[in-house]
């Protein structure tokens, strides 16, 4: 099966209308091959977190992904870079063996508290993480916030894929977060699937104001954005993306600060020129100045 093929029909599964059809295609998978694929994707909101994934398309988006990318290749790790995991000055990656669940949002009602996910680490495959670059600290006080495990929980609900975290220097440059995802695409080649976990549309000040006044409607603005990040997207306009707070008018209105958008370049920063890029959650917003757009390289 030709790469070309193999990403378009993974990113039909969720269209597919009976199980033995889906059966069929993942029969037909290729084995581990040179590369790992790179994810970029929202992790939901916290108000989706009890949902199941019969409730919500895109859990289910994450769900039938996830049982495709276990089938096509053999994944030693997974290593997420979080939106929830901000440090100042300094780039840490995890190397625990065990990884916490971290419920780090406050004020909601109990059961929101009851989901447990619970991987191991990867010590071995973190370490390469400041083997190969050494400026990054090695820690073992994080483990898994809600910029990743409510998303694993649906990508890998049997919580057989090890995981492990690196952190978001909050203060540094949108280039320094795409150079260093370049520095660690060989990551790619050693069995790890690198996920930047996020949102390309993420102004929680907004969101909030209007679901306090019971408003779910849309702002006006997220559509245009989508639509034309999407298409900087498509068309592998990184250096708008890296400039993404003045490259469009609405840039810092959907971003306004950097710890959901800069995931993304990460990712990106992984991507070779053979590489193609296809969304597999490919939805306009639908809830206030939030998206849940999410890709796979490949």
């Amino acid at each position: 099966m030709k790469r070309q093929e193999f990403i378009r029909n993974l990113l039909s599964i969720t269209a597919m209308a009976s199980l033995s059809s889906f059966k069929k295609f993942t029969d037909s998978l290729p084995r581990q091959g040179k590369k790992m694929p790179v994810l970029f994707t929202s992790h939901g909101n916290p108000m989706d977190i009890p949902l199941k994934r019969e409730e919500k398309a895109f859990w289910n988006s994450l769900f039938e992904l996830g049982k495709t990318l276990q089938k096509g290749y053999d994944i030693k790790a997974a290593l997420v870079v979080s939106a929830h995991w901000c440090t100042k000055h300094k780039t840490y990656v995890n190397i625990s063996p065990q990884q916490k669940q971290i419920y780090d949002y406050y004020g909601f009602p109990k059961h929101y508290y009851d989901p447990v996910y619970q991987a191991k680490g990867a010590p071995e495959l973190a370490k390469e993480v400041s083997k190969i670059v050494p400026s990054i600290a090695e820690t073992g006080e994080w483990g898994l916030d809600h910029g990743a495990w409510p998303m694993l929980m649906h990508l890998f609900p049997e919580a057989n894929i090890p995981v492990f975290q690196m952190s978001i220097d909050y203060y540094a440059s949108p280039k320094y977060h795409f150079e260093l995802g370049q520095e660690l695409k060989s990551l790619r080649e050693k069995g790890v699937l690198i996920i930047g976990s996020g949102a390309l549309i993420h102004n929680l000040q907004v969101a909030i104001k209007k679901f306090r006044m019971g408003d779910t409607s849309l702002e006006g603005w997220e559509e245009e954005y989508d639509t034309w990040i999407s298409k900087q997207l498509e068309q592998r306009n990184f250096q708008n993306l890296i400039e993404y707070e003045s490259s469009h008018k609405l840039g810092k209105l959907a971003a306004p600060t950097p710890d959901h958008f800069v995931p993304v370049l990460y990712s990106l920063g992984m991507m070779d020129k053979k590489d193609e890029l296809q969304f597999f959650y490919d939805h306009s917003p639908t809830v206030p100045a939030f998206g849940e757009r999410s890709f796979i390289i490949s």
